[in-house]
């Protein structure tokens, strides 16, 4: 392990570099600076394709050198401008800066003054951020999303078959199919990620109070809130945010936020679930040789992915939660809140990241005990007392609830031999007890 991981003061640069690691091109401080330039870049060469009059006889078969400056942006760039930042105080600022330098070496210096012309720090920030999280929760965030669903759906069609009995309120419950069980998370999960996709990934664009004003007063005659809509949204893929203060008001990302965060909330619930799965002996775990389960219990396997998954799941929803509630409140046109708030996005996606990631090595570990819940079923025939009542009723049986009440709400043990002889007393056609006496509790699982 690098001395730099055993120093880090969050796990996410520590202990879990290696699950987290592939945010790092979206939220870390250099994936920042350079979404900034890649905006600052883009900004330029769509004020030179209105054409402004001063950009108009700048060659177009330049952009894509421009390009390079954020295509091929590395360490040593950003370490530049953490550089310049030391003087001005101020990060965008010096982003523009390290831009200008670039057109100086290029030979473009005449043209440098409209780098960042008319804007505020917060058009670049509040179109850079968003099309970081776009990118993160398309690249990285919703292939693993993916990963964990296929395979709770590989688990709800090989158990498709598996009886098991279900427990409301920690009691023995009507039975189910253990498939069954794991497709509800299945169609939560879909429900949700259905809900993500309708949410727009938006941006703010307009000037310093967001009205163009800079803009505005140097060509009054462009119309400049088409410009901006067609920048964010032709340009960066965004959703451009107007009317406006002069930061975005962060709705649809606290949106975002929220929907992520029940998303979470399904796993964390998924995990507790087959933690307790496990602890009933329904599961027995793959083991690795040279493993620990316990520093003092040789015997021990511990459910320990499903541990993992739901302390980092609880993590992401608390900031999660923070982030949803705090960005889209600003006193009066902007305060700076939101600037410290926003660089800690990539937190709560790093802690879901993990979570996901040990949600599904506890799922790949799990070996069904399938006489464990064969078990449960045999010594819990009381359960199909619902589905007798329930043919009775069809039968108009009078009072066959209470009959079954009086046979089951006892501390007796129910067997299959108890069950039947009950039968055996109701005072029904012989065909109706023989259908009575086709219910087992493995069989009666519904649909």
């Amino acid at each position: 392990m690098a001395l730099n991981e055993l120093n880090a003061i969050s796990p996410i640069d520590g202990r879990y570099r290696s699950k987290a690691a592939s945010l790092a091109p979206y939220f870390s401080e250099a994936a920042l600076i350079k979404y900034r330039v890649r905006v600052e870049i883009e900004y330029f060469i769509a004020l030179c394709e209105i054409p402004l009059p001063q950009l108009a006889d700048f060659d177009s078969t330049k952009f894509n050198l421009l390009r390079e400056i954020y295509v091929n942006f590395d360490t040593t760039d950003a370490e530049d401008i953490k550089e310049i930042e030391k003087t001005t105080n101020h990060d965008v600022k010096a982003v523009e800066y390290f831009i200008k330098k670039a057109f100086d070496k290029l030979g473009l210096s005449s043209y440098k003054e409209f780098i960042h012309f008319g804007l505020t720090s917060q058009d670049i920030n509040n179109t850079a951020i968003p099309l970081s999280i776009k990118e993160a929760m398309n690249e990285v965030y919703v292939p693993q999303y993916f990963q964990l669903l296929e395979k709770l759906e590989e688990l709800t069609a090989e158990w498709a078959a598996i009886p098991m009995l279900a427990r409301t309120h920690g009691q023995p419950a009507s039975p189910t199919r253990l498939g069954k069980e794991i497709a509800v998370y299945v169609a939560r999960l879909k429900e949700q990620f259905n809900l993500l996709n309708d949410i727009p990934s938006a941006a703010k664009f307009g000037g310093a109070t967001g009205n163009f004003n800079a803009h505005k007063v140097a060509y009054p005659a462009i119309d400049w809130k088409n410009f901006g809509s067609t920048f964010v949204q032709e340009k960066l893929g965004l959703h451009h945010s107007f009317p406006t203060t002069q930061i975005e008001h962060y709705d649809h990302v606290a949106a975002l936020f929220d929907n992520m965060k029940r998303i979470n909330t399904i796993v964390l619930d998924l995990d507790r679930d087959f933690w307790t799965y496990v602890s009933m002996d329904y599961f027995k775990q793959k083991i690795k040789a040279g493993e620990v389960g316990s520093s003092a219990m040789p015997h021990k396997v511990n459910p320990i992915d499903f541990e993992n998954s739901e302390g980092n799941l609880g993590l992401a929803n608390a900031i999660f939660e923070h982030l949803s509630a705090k960005l889209p409140v600003s006193r009066l046109q902007r305060d700076l809140t939101d600037s410290t708030v926003l660089r800690n996005v990539g937190v709560p996606f790093a802690h879901t990241l993990i979570a996901f990631q040990s949600t599904l090595k506890g799922l790949n570990k799990l070996l069904l005990n399938k006489a464990k819940f064969e078990q449960d079923l045999e010594n819990n025939w009381a359960v199909v007392a619902e589905a007798i009542q329930t043919v009775l009723r069809r039968e108009a049986y009078p009072n066959p609830y209470e009959a079954l009440k009086g046979l089951t709400r006892t501390n007796e043990k129910i067997d299959q031999d108890s069950i039947a002889n009950f039968i055996d007393t109701l005072e029904v056609p012989d065909i109706i007890k023989n259908e009575l006496k086709q219910i087992t509790p493995s069989s009666y699982t519904g649909i």
